[in-house]
This record gives C-alpha cells, structure tokens and sequence, in this order.
C-alpha cells in the first residue's frame, strides 16, 4: 500500500470536514489555505471525493463541502481504496478479485505472507472511523493549549 499525495490531501479534507461536521459548509478556499493544498488539485479532489458518496457540495455565495455522511460512518480504509486503489501490497493476495498472472499461487512461499500484510493493514484501516480521527485531534489540540 503506498499513500499518494491526492491520497493524503483526499483523508486530510475529509478529516478537516469531519471536525467542521454540523457546522457551516467549508469553501475551497478555506480548505485550500488550511491544508496547504494548490486549489485547482483540491477542485479535482474533491470532486473525486463527492463522486465516491463521501462529501456534498452547496453552490452559490454562501456555498461550500460538507460531509456526505456522519464522520463515524466514514472510515479511513474507504477512502484510501477509493482514491488510491487497493491496500494489498501485491495483487495476488487481493481476496476480492482473482487473480491469474500467476501459476505458481498454489505453492508460492510468500503468499501467505503478503495475505497476512493485507490483513493486517484492513485491520487497521478498516476500524478507524474519521469520528475516532477527529477525537484524536481534539486531545491533540487541548495538549498543545496547555504546553
């Protein structure tokens, strides 16, 4: 699994929306500014993003994204599928599409290896909920007033 840039920019928008979540939408150019992601790459994020069911869009003076879904309805491992492909780290060990580029599968030394990869990154990935992400940037946030 390798996190492009469009993949990090595409979690750090939703992150930011989730924490703006019931609040007013957000513009671009707010988000843009925050992130410190060129605003014509984050155009074309997040209209992947509102092509994927994960944010809206509200036109006109007062528009801006908003979150498609409740922030504990997202979870990270959607995302990073979504934009960036699948997290198995070789195709082969992908359980949700057969694969045939290979005769050696059967007695291969290292599939099980690469299952046992894949498995343990959708553990992870697959848990973490942009509701859990946007606590641990609270707890984050409170530590650094009090420093």
């Amino acid at each position: 699994m390798q996190i492009t840039y469009k993949g990090d920019y595409s979690l750090k928008a939703i992150l930011y929306l989730a924490i703006q979540y019931n609040k007013d939408v957000v513009t671009i150019n707010e988000l843009a500014e925050r992130l410190d992601i060129p605003v014509k790459f984050l155009e074309q994020i997040l209209l992947e993003l509102k092509r994927g069911g994960f944010v809206e869009s509200k036109r006109g003076i007062k528009g801006g994204y908003y979150l498609a879904k409740q922030p504990k309805n997202i979870k990270l491992g959607d995302v990073v599928r979504f934009v960036d492909g699948p997290i198995e780290p070789i195709a082969c060990a992908n359980k949700n599409k057969p694969y045939k580029g290979c005769s050696d599968m059967q007695k291969c030394v290292f599939r099980n290896i690469w299952n046992k990869v894949s498995e343990s990154i959708s553990d992870i990935v697959d848990k973490v909920t942009f509701e859990d992400l946007c606590s641990k940037f609270k707890q984050q946030e409170q530590l650094n007033y009090y420093i």
